[in-house]
């Protein structure tokens, strides 16, 4: 008995010496588990990295747009509140008598569409064209006289502007009905 006791004893040593001496193959599980928790929570940490890079890049790219079109806008806030004062000018133009002071308001009348030019303002003069509303504001309607079509602007009351695609001023156009 004290043999097997002793078979016993040495198994159970060597036993425990060889999970001492290799402690993977005891923890191994463990360790794997551990090892794909940490694996699967970097790739989430990786995953929430790229969509939040993205959308502030998304966040700088819209502002970014933003801040211009204001910009724009502002601009041709400016340039249509200056709209009036050419009215202005073309009306006196009309009336002015002496010579010199028409040279004079013409040379600033130039100057001021020098700066729409600059601006990219283009004058709206449907006149003879079919009534457009993207671009016009009837205000008056005229019957057409022999050989006129109806729905063709006869006359432009107020000028109209566009920058581009877009009105700055409506024109004000008297059609014929």
């Amino acid at each position: 008995m004290e043999n097997e006791e002793l078979k016993d004893l040495e198994t159970q040593t060597t036993a425990e010496n060889t999970e001492e001496k290799n402690p993977k193959k005891k923890n191994g599980k463990k360790w794997q588990e551990e090892l794909d928790k940490a694996l699967a929570e970097a790739e989430e940490s990786k995953r929430k990295w790229y969509a939040v890079t993205a959308e502030y890049e998304n966040y700088r790219r819209r502002t970014q747009n933003q801040s211009a079109q204001r910009y724009q806008d502002g601009r041709n806030d400016v340039i249509s509140s200056l709209f009036e004062i050419g009215d202005n000018l073309e009306r006196a133009m009309g009336t002015c008598v002496d010579e010199q002071t028409k040279q004079g308001l013409d040379m600033i009348l130039k100057s001021f569409k020098k700066v729409l030019d600059g601006e990219g303002v283009e004058e709206i003069n449907p006149v003879g064209e079919p009534f457009d509303a993207t671009y016009a504001e009837a205000i008056m309607a005229m019957p057409a006289t022999d050989g006129e079509e109806s729905g063709i602007v006869k006359q432009v009351y107020v000028k109209g502007y566009k920058k581009g695609e877009k009105v700055l001023r409506y024109a004000q156009v008297i059609v014929t009905q």
